[in-house]
């Protein structure tokens, strides 16, 4: 009982909103020293080796950068069923004009959103917009995305 309490006092703030946050690894690496707080509310010490897997199944607690991702991609299934002229999916194909600034772009949510739909296998957002159109195989294939970008197939 007092871990359900924890598990949605610890993973509500991180995840709020987080559709459309982009994520950096620095992020990424303080979401999974969670585990360390999550050790300490179940009272495992350093000598009893358990891994933040077995942690995960047994508190019922999933990763939080999976449920990030998995939240993200159901995010942007549901604006690729909208219609084209719909403000989400302008914003989704908008380009801006002029120079950037020089050196290494910053990590925006478009960027990291293209990054991952390269990785997941779409070669361009129709094709990922035609497999939006059947939730049942989004749900499908954005569940096997977050397990995969995790390890976990």
């Amino acid at each position: 009982m007092r871990t359900n309490a924890k598990r949605q006092d610890k993973t509500s703030s991180p995840i709020y909103g987080c559709e459309a946050r982009k994520i950096t690894k620095t992020e990424e690496e303080k979401w999974t020293a969670f585990y360390m707080c999550l050790r300490k509310i179940l009272r495992i010490w350093w000598p009893q080796r358990i891994s933040n897997k077995t942690i995960s199944e047994t508190s019922g607690v999933a990763k939080i950068s999976e449920e990030i991702r998995r939240r993200r991609w159901n995010w942007i299934g549901h604006i690729l069923r909208k219609e084209r002229n719909n403000d989400c999916m302008v914003a989704m194909g908008w380009q801006p004009e002029g120079k950037r600034k020089i050196g290494r772009p910053k990590t925006t949510w478009r960027r990291t959103a293209e990054q991952e739909r390269r990785s997941a296998g779409w070669t361009s957002w129709a094709n990922a917009r035609r497999t939006a159109e059947d939730r049942t195989a989004w749900r499908l294939r954005v569940a096997a995305l977050c397990a995969s970008w995790h390890g976990e197939h």
